[in-house]
Parts: structure tokens; sequence; C-alpha cells
């Protein structure tokens, strides 16, 4: 999921294919998993794939995806602006917190087992051909194809995922140390089979967790340094491997024709570009222009000026360069202004609130997005775990021990942003905003406020600007702080900033992550998702009743009851959202009949369709 209007900066793309992590970004796979049998190697049943709350879709002589064309051919080109926001790189590893790594990384690695964008949790097996889970679930064992192997034809053996995980977990990104926290162990049992054991009660996620990570080669890291930044091609196992490039401006994948898993019924009809290019562009008035010029391929549109009126060129109308929606069947998520809570200025909720009551979204749909947005309300927008009305009787179980510790509008409607006429004119919100800045000490005889917004695109500027009239209008010294990209990036991992703007959204089934977002330990965590600094008993409590829930239903009455906790807590000055992808292509490419639920399907179920191309070049 992508910031709209601006650019998302915090999406996992380290993670991007092997879990979803979404952090995304970038999300890991979780669930209670529903697979019968033993879990040792003598007396195992051997699974094909792993599921969360449910059977899998698939059984286990399924030839192809659903959603995908498995006689789709191979060849030509798609050249695109990266997804993930990126408009610079320097480094190839993207495993780790330093650098800017580059975009399309994800499809140099295989994984033990792969996601179906078609069900909201379900894996298949790739390297490993089957998963047993013990009765306890407390390990898992995986069997893993003979016939794996590295781009440079070594095999994929138990050795290579022990050293994989062991890696990660030491010296990778501190999220994966924080979600790999209670996987004990990896162990090789022989050559290819490989068994992970997980301690204490917090495991229903773990062995997807771990069925999703990426399998690294040991021999290449041998060699190379893996907690540094390098530019050295990568070895994967993967269907791509990196064929050119030049740092900050664009890399290029070629398509592996002797990739060993390319006819297995898991990636049957996927990967059909024979080359995936990414550009970069450090503006993005740049970036349609680029478009426009057929630089490239491919570009999701994150700005409603554009969309709206961006694209009234000859190519467009006559169909050339086709512009379309696609349903997005994925929860919309968190965007928003967010608050640095660590900073002592904003620990008071009047401070925070007061902040939400200046921000005019009505006037601003009206005036700038051409009301193609909706006002985001939930941490978990869009989806069926946004609280709404009072408290269910299940919700109140959760939450009834805590009463003395929260605001008593937990118990009541959950809190929702305020509204107004979108004139312009929000002069009772303003009153409601200067009234609670002076009761918590500032404006007026107390304190000054000083509030920088932390942004690194220009073309944000006209959404903050009216923003940080209306702060300045109730005694707030606002200001807009423009940095380049990767100091942006710089001081989000460090929690240098007052407010920054950030979309994040989770996956159909949370688990194990959600305590990179909101958990305490994660708020003094460098590089976590934890942006606004939430350290509240309360909320680590409720995130565990997420990671223990036993079936959906279980899952969302705790995600509501943390939803209105977090509501109330005034974190974040909500932003706004839209459940589709706004996506312009030339008409070169054709796709399968059914598009996935829970992604677009373009990179991995497109192909390039040499009539449309020709009749495209005639014209």
């Amino acid at each position: 999921m992508a910031i709209e209007e601006a650019r998302p900066v915090l999406q996992p793309e380290m993670l991007t294919r092997f879990a979803t992590y979404a952090f995304s970004i970038l999300t890991f796979a979780a669930g209670a998993l529903l697979l019968g049998g033993g879990a040792s190697v003598a007396n195992a049943e051997p699974r094909h794939g792993l599921s969360a709350f449910g059977d899998l879709k698939y059984p286990a002589d399924f030839k192809h995806f659903e959603y995908v064309n498995p006689d789709a051919p191979k060849g030509g080109r798609l050249a695109m602006i990266g997804t993930a926001g990126r408009t610079t790189f320097d480094s190839f590893n993207n495993f780790i917190l330093k650098g800017d790594s580059a975009q399309g990384l994800e499809y140099l690695y295989d994984s033990l087992m792969t996601r179906a964008v078609d069900e909201p949790d379900a894996v298949y097996g790739l390297i490993a051909e089957s998963a047993d889970l013990a009765p306890d679930k407390k390990s898992v064992v995986f069997k893993l194809r003979p016939e794996a192997k590295f781009a440079d034809g070594t095999p994929v053996t138990a050795d290579d995922v022990v050293f994989s995980f062991n890696t990660l977990k030491e010296k990778g990104h501190p999220n994966y140390q924080l979600t790999l926290r209670d996987v004990e162990k990896a162990e090789a049992v022989d050559p290819s089979t490989v068994r992970y054991t997980f301690k204490g009660d917090l495991v229903r996620d773990l062995p997807l967790v771990v069925a999703e990570l990426p399998v690294l080669p040991k021999a290449f890291y041998d060699k190379q340094a893996f907690d540094q930044t390098f530019l050295a091609k990568p070895l994967g196992s993967g269907p791509y491997e990196i064929s050119d490039f030049k740092p900050g401006t664009y890399v290029t994948y070629k398509r592996r024709p002797d990739y060993w898993a390319k006819d297995l019924p898991v990636n049957r009809g996927r990967f059909n570009f024979d080359e995936l290019r990414y550009e970069y562009y450090r503006d993005r008035t740049l970036e349609l222009e680029g478009l426009k010029a057929a630089n490239f391929d491919f570009r999701e549109e994150f700005t409603s000026i554009d969309w709206a009126t961006g694209y009234n060129i000859p190519a467009v109308k006559e169909g050339r360069l086709v512009r379309e929606t696609l349903p997005d069947g994925r929860p919309s998520g968190a965007q928003g202004f967010f608050v640095n809570l660590r900073r002592e200025k904003f620990k008071d909720p009047r401070v925070r609130q007061a902040l939400d009551l200046a921000f005019d979204f009505e006037w601003s749909n009206k005036n700038l997005f051409f009301d193609l947005y909706t006002r985001t309300q939930s941490y978990f927008e869009n989806s069926e775990m946004k609280a709404s009305g009072p408290p269910s009787a299940e919700e109140l179980v959760l939450l009834e021990p805590f009463r003395s510790q929260l605001p008593q509008n937990v118990f009541a409607e959950p809190y929702t942003p305020p509204v107004t006429d979108g004139s312009g004119r929000n002069r009772d919100n303003l009153k409601r905003a200067s009234e609670l800045l002076q009761a918590a000490g500032y404006g007026p005889g107390g304190k000054p406020l000083d509030i920088e917004i932390l942004i690194f695109e220009k073309g944000f500027e006209r959404i903050i600007l009216p923003y940080i009239a209306n702060l300045k209008r109730i005694g707030i010294n606002a200001s807009l702080r423009m940095v380049d990209p990767a100091q942006y990036e710089r001081r989000l991992k460090s929690f240098d900033f007052d407010m920054a703007i950030q979309r994040y959204s989770l996956r159909l089934t949370p688990g194990v992550e959600v305590k990179s977002y909101w958990g305490s330990d994660a708020a003094k965590m460098d590089g976590s998702f934890n942006l606004s600094g939430i350290s509240d008993p309360v909320v680590d409590a409720l995130l565990t009743k997420m990671i223990e829930a036993k079936s959906r239903a279980e899952l969302t009455t705790a995600a509501r009851a943390l939803d209105r906790v977090l509501r109330a807590g005034n974190y974040w000055v909500p932003q706004w959202y839209k459940p589709v992808h706004t996506i312009a292509y030339w008409n070169k490419y054709s796709r399968p009949a059914i598009k996935p639920k829970y992604d677009e399907g373009v990179i991995e179920t497109w192909w390039f369709d040499p009539d449309k191309a020709a009749k495209l070049k005639q014209n």
C-alpha cells in the first residue's frame, strides 16, 4: 500500500514477497495452522501448505493458482516506477536497516513457501515440498525439494535455510529481530530437512513466519558482509537476477530461463516478463511526464490532481495509454500525520486532540482532491476489524479489566475525527482546539508550542500548508521542513521528527508483526513502525490477545477493542484512503480473466502482448 498524495517510505519491501510484512511495509504470514497430523520426522503427515483459521483453497494436486493464465507467453519488458516509493537506491542489501535498497530485490529470492493472493493467509510449498506441524504447535518440519537450486547451479540445502534464519535474526533489520524473537532455533535434520522450534505461548504465527523467510545462500555471505550495504549482484534462487543498474537511476532484472521452480504449480503462469525495470525519479511531475513520453510503461497514480487532470492527452483518448481503476480487496490501513510522543510537548492528549481538530479534511477533499477520497477513521480502515458502535459484549470482556486505565470514551462510540462543512470556515473546531491547548498550558499566557512537519516531496506542500495555516490560527508556531528522501528515511528510522506522514496497512490476518506497530518494545527500537512511540500496557495486553486468538472471530474482537483504545489516544491525525488502484500503462500488455483479490497482480500475472505492442508502435 502506498501513501496517497505522498510516497511510502517505511513500507518494508525487504519482505514484500516473502511475508507481505507490511510492516507495505513491507507483513508476516500468520494464523493458527490447521494442518493435522504430527510433526516428528518419524510420524509426521506432510501437508502441501499452511493456512490460518481455515482449510486451504487449493488441494495437494492443484495445477496452478486460479488468478493466473497457465499458458501466458513469456517475453517482453515491464518498465515502471516502483510502488515502494523509493526515489533512489545505493544498496542491493534489502535485509538490514542501513542504506536505501533497490526495488524488486524480492524477486531474486525464494522462500520455503509462497503466498496465494486470493486467500487471506495461505501459503503453498516452494522450496519446501511439505510442512509438518507438531501437535503442540511448538515446532514445524519442512522437507526441501531436491531440485531447488541457486542461480549458480548449487543446491539449496537445509544449511542455507538455517543460515538465513540465524543471520536475519541476529543481524537483520530490527523488525526481523522482533518478530523472530520467539523462534528458538532452526536446525538441519539432514541436508533436505529443517526443523524450527518455538518458545513461549504466542506461537500461532511462527510456522508461517519462518515459511516465508527468504532463503539466502550461505556461500555468498561467506565472502560478503551481511550487515553492510553493497552493490555486488546478490545470488538467489528466485525467478529473476540483476542484469544492469545505475545507482539512484535504474535497476533492471532479467528472467532466469533456467529458474528451477518455473514449472511448479505455485509458479505456473507467473513471472512472465523477460525483463523488469525500475526507474527512479526524484520528482513526481517528472514521473508523469516520463510516462507520457513512454520512457517507461506502467505507473500507479497516487496524486488526485494528476489523476483528475494530468491524463487529458490524445494517447489516453485514443486508448494507447490506458487509464484504469482496479478494485483493491486489501484493508486500506492507516495513513496520517503521526505525532511523536517521544517529545515532551506531545505527551498531553489534549495537545494531540487539538492537532486533529485543526485539520479540515472536508475542505481538502473538495478543493484539493476532487472528492476522490474518504476520511480515514480507524487503524483497521476498510476491514471487518474496524471498531464501530458501542463495544460488543465480547469486546467488553477484553476492555473491562482496564476500565480504570482507559478514557471513558473507549466504552462508548469509537473516536472519530471531527467533521466540517468543507467551506474552510472551521471556526468551531479551531475554537475547541484553542481551548484544549490553553488547558494544556500552551497559547496566550502559557508556553509557546513549536511544531515541525517533516516531508520530502514537494507535491505534498499544497496539502500541508493549509493545515499549517490552521495550526497557526490556534497559536501553534507550525512549520514545514523539506528534506531529501534519504534524510527523511534516516530521520524516521531514528524518530527524529515532530510530525511525519506515513501510511501502512496490515495483513488480512494480523499476527505477531502488530507489536512492531504499537508495542512498547518497538517504541524504543530504531527502525520500527511504531512512529508515534506508543508505549501503553493496555495496548500491549490487547496486542497479545490478537496474537493468541484461536479463531478469526477472536482476532476480530481483539482488533476492534485495540482500535478503540488507539483511536482514543489521538496518536495521529488521520488522513484519507481509497480502496482502489488507479493505474496507467501503455497498451501492450494482457492479463488473466481473474484479478487476484489481494494484489494488483501486474508484475506476477500480466504478460507482454506482441500484437498489442505492434499495433501501438504503428500508431
